[in-house]
């Protein structure tokens, strides 16, 4: 297969590698495993390197230098190194049924073969493994003959897997488009059938999946087939009708195919979150670009918190980031008067947290004239210095705050 070559070890991050090569001299088997398998093969440089081993929790940490133990219902191993965490999970096997067919409690920790791991994965393109030093490709689910193919297929059969966990759905679609692959119609009909369950799942765990959408190239697109679906529907009502409204959605999607403003940090989740409903707000909330929501009313709008908390899971303070951006539009669109005004009163505004935030807002919506970027950006320029001078200047307080607490900790003890 021409993508071989990206399995070399070239391509793979040497910390991971010292890894696997450290528990395989223990005689533990042990393989790099999932997403980064999956994309080697497509010659993408993974974000991650997750591991596999047949050892214990309590023999990784044992064998690996700088590692230790999370979780309690499903306990694995983090193993730092510099700034980075890699994964080391124990092989698990299936306990949701026995020999015989019948139901058993589910323990997470039920440990078992590679052959057994790979077939509690999700995908068949997330189920292969590979021995970097061996060269050798460890394909449980005919996933290599589906990476070929460019299909997201379920492992095992797609209803009954979805039902398990319905946050798969989300996993599917979000997959599917950042691969560039199609769903198996197997899948894609299992999703449709159990949809309505992923209104039983945990929000916080949704929130993750939303997050992976904005970060993808085209965010829309997993909206888009969501709704189409029927997925939306039970998790996020007032995103799903966005969709029905053909005004609403070419103001919507237009959008989200203009994300980039917002993944120049893709770790800061509030700005992704942030992009997505001023994206919801121009689309259903207030079209007109040259008007901005009372301060009150932005903040009282039941449909927009609805939005970003009980669809969403935005955190408070994402939340109020947000909608103070919203609201930074109507001072930056008042420049000439803030021209008028003395050092103190521009530097106010230069040292809003939503001044960078409601920046982008404006540029999204084409609302500030060329004499006011101007003035906004050449000010920014002229303050940035002392701005980044007081900014380190509280990260120091803060910093020696809380070391003043963990002292006075300390002597109390």
């Amino acid at each position: 297969m021409k993508n071989k070559p990206y399995l070399h070890k070239d391509f793979i991050d040497q910390r991971a590698l010292e890894i696997v090569e450290t528990l395989q001299k223990k005689s533990f088997t042990t393989y790099l495993v999932g997403g980064c398998v999956r994309d080697l093969l497509l010659g993408i440089q993974p974000k991650d390197f997750d591991i596999g081993t047949i050892a214990h929790p309590s023999q990784v940490k044992r064998s690996v230098p700088n590692s230790y133990i999370i979780g309690k219902r499903f306990r694995l191993v983090l193993a730092k190194r510099s700034e980075d965490l890699f994964e080391i999970a124990t092989f698990r096997r299936d306990t949701t049924k026995t020999s015989e067919g019948e139901d058993e409690p589910l323990d997470e920790n039920a440990y078992g073969t590679a052959e057994q791991d790979a077939q509690r994965r999700d995908f068949t393109i997330n189920g292969m493994f590979y021995d970097p030093f061996e060269e050798k490709l460890i394909d449980y689910n005919n996933g290599l003959e589906d990476l070929k193919q460019g299909c997201v297929r379920m492992i095992g059969d797609p209803e009954t897997r979805l039902l398990e966990d319905p946050v798969r759905i989300l996993r599917a679609l979000r997959l599917a488009h950042k691969i560039q692959f199609s769903i198996d119609p197997h899948l894609r009909q299992a999703i449709m059938n159990t949809a309505g369950s992923l209104a039983d799942s945990a929000l916080p765990r949704r929130r993750e999946e939303y997050l992976k959408f904005l970060r993808l190239p085209d965010p829309s697109k997993p909206f888009i087939e969501a709704h189409d679906l029927g997925v939306l529907k039970p998790i996020a009502p007032l995103l799903d009708k966005v969709f029905a409204n053909p005004e609403q959605a070419r103001a919507f999607v237009y959008r989200l195919r203009n994300y980039d403003h917002f993944q120049h940090d893709r770790s800061d989740n509030s700005m992704l979150f942030s992009g997505l409903v001023h994206a919801y707000y121009r689309a259903v909330i207030q079209p007109d670009m040259s008007k901005t929501t009372q301060s009150k009313d932005l903040k009282e709008n039941e449909q927009l918190k609805s939005l970003m908390r009980d669809e969403l899971g935005m955190f408070n303070y994402e939340q109020d980031r947000c909608i103070k951006a919203i609201l930074m539009q109507k001072t930056l669109r008042n420049w000439e008067e803030y021209e008028r005004k003395g050092d103190r009163r521009k530097k106010a505004v230069f040292q809003n947290e939503s001044f960078p935030l409601g920046l982008m807002f404006c540029e999204m919506d084409q609302n500030l004239s060329g004499e006011a970027w101007r003035f906004w950006l050449d000010g920014y320029e002229h303050y940035l210095p002392e701005l980044i001078q007081k900014d380190m200047e509280q990260k120091s307080q803060r910093h020696q705050g809380r070391r003043k607490k963990r002292n006075t900790r300390r002597r109390k003890r």
